[in-house]
């Protein structure tokens, strides 16, 4: 079972909370909607199509994500003036809690929770998404909450980790270990379907998010977990730098590993978006010699 909040109040929110806690504080906290995938019916259209009851819709590539640039990735962070001016128009202010759910295990809806923790805020991730909430839905287009004041906080550099750090993460010497989140296909250099070249950064570990769940979309027993990292060299989030295809998944692993006891690692925001851009960044494995 999730580790959950003491049932008092949302004053202090841990990384994922489950859905009988959601339905013991909804007066509580704002509820996020994040749903999204790359192809098919938009998260807003899915959102529109039935939602938890009072979640605003938030638009991971509007609200959570800068422009897409090759040497930023897919989806860079906003600055913390559009992050804030994104939450306050949504109706999350200052002082809110947030739990953010998608239907796919987390793994977006991470996206917002870490953004939000990053800077301080208390949010969480509903464990199991939208399939553990088992209660009746809404249709339309939810409800349209008063604008609040949402502080903008620059992003704290110990949160996150430039593409040259990242590089010199790479070195034999290094205390860093990078964490791969994406499929290990992915990872493996099998299959490559958004990003301009297949592989992963040199020296990565791969610790695919989607291993972190169960077969209900739960994340696995926090024991089971810590296996997990321990089996890819990670024991404990200092010196740990996650990454995904664009800086989305990797927040779910971070936050798992926070869940698990390990601690808060950083976060590479261009991820191998932008680390495959850069020709002269190296990638493994090696392709094939041409013919």
């Amino acid at each position: 079972m999730t580790d959950t909040p003491d049932a008092n109040a949302a004053a202090v929110l841990p990384p994922f909370v489950d859905a009988e806690w959601l339905r013991d504080h909804l007066d509580q906290v704002v509820l996020a909607d994040v749903r999204w995938q790359l192809q098919g019916p938009s998260g807003r259209e899915e959102y529109e199509a039935g939602h938890i009851p009072g979640a605003v819709f938030v638009d991971l590539d509007v609200d959570l994500a800068d422009i897409t640039t090759p040497d930023r990735g897919r989806h860079p962070l906003p600055s913390p003036e559009a992050f804030a001016a994104a939450m306050g128009a949504l109706g999350i202010g200052d002082g809110d809690a947030v739990v953010a759910y998608d239907a796919a295990g987390g793994i977006f809806a991470a996206r917002l929770a870490w953004m939000l923790r990053a800077v301080g805020h208390r949010a969480a991730v509903l464990d199991g998404g939208l399939p553990a909430w088992g209660g009746p839905l809404h249709d339309g287009p939810g409800p349209a909450r008063a604008p609040a004041t949402f502080t903008a906080v620059p992003w704290p550099p110990q949160a996150m980790a430039s593409i040259d750090e990242v590089a010199a993460a790479m070195g034999p010497d290094s205390a860093c270990v990078l964490i791969d989140a994406r499929a290990p296909e992915r990872y493996r250099g099998e299959s490559e379907p958004v990003d301009p070249r297949a592989g992963h950064i040199p020296g990565a570990v791969n610790a695919p998010c989607m291993a972190h769940l169960g077969p209900d979309g739960r994340l696995l027993p926090a024991d089971a977990l810590r296996a997990q990292f321990a089996a890819a060299g990670v024991t404990h989030a200092d010196g740990a730098i996650a990454y995904c295809g664009s800086g989305v998944n990797a927040c779910h692993g971070l936050l798992v590993m926070e869940h698990a006891g390990l601690g808060r690692g950083r976060l590479f925001p261009g991820s191998w978006s932008a680390w495959s851009n850069q020709p002269d960044r190296p990638a493994a494995p090696l392709p094939p010699p041409a013919s």
